[in-house]
């Protein structure tokens, strides 16, 4: 599954807040913009460090609780790495994440996760699945190139 065209992403994301009745203030607009674009996986604080130079008195709380909010609405998938959280708004649809246990890159796996394979799971454990997530660990090329 490819990348999303980011302003059709960002029409989509839009769309559901202002149905939620969430602002849409600049900032919000601007962390949207840049969700939307699927630059990678980034985590909040890099989120964060990007809008400050344009918007300095965004707090780092309001990116925060942005993000809350999108994965609230199914419009960003949260990449739990236990010690920090990462976000896919580009592809908010569950899918699998390959991360290299050395340098942390994150890739998108190539295959996606069908809906009616996360009912199954859900009849067979009695769950209620409320966030799937799939992660594959191991090296990237790059680490695998630079030895042990």
């Amino acid at each position: 599954m490819k990348k999303r065209d980011p302003k059709a992403r960002m029409q989509e994301m839009t769309a559901k807040l202002r149905e939620r009745g969430g602002r849409l203030t600049p900032q919000r607009l601007a962390l949207l913009e840049l969700i939307a674009a699927g630059d990678g996986h980034p985590n909040a604080e890099q989120l964060y460090a990007k809008i400050k130079g344009r918007f300095p008195t965004m707090s780092f709380a309001s990116v925060y609780k942005t993000l809350n909010l999108l994965k609230e609405l199914a419009q960003v998938q949260e990449i739990d790495l236990r010690d920090d959280s990462r976000y896919d708004g580009n592809r908010p649809e569950p899918h699998p994440h390959i991360v290299c246990t050395r340098c942390r890159k994150i890739v998108d796996g190539d295959f996606e996760m069908p809906p009616e394979e996360i009912r199954r799971m859900e009849r067979a454990s009695g769950y209620r699945i409320v966030r799937p997530q799939i992660l594959f660990y191991g090296l990237c090329p790059a680490c695998r190139r630079s030895g042990p």
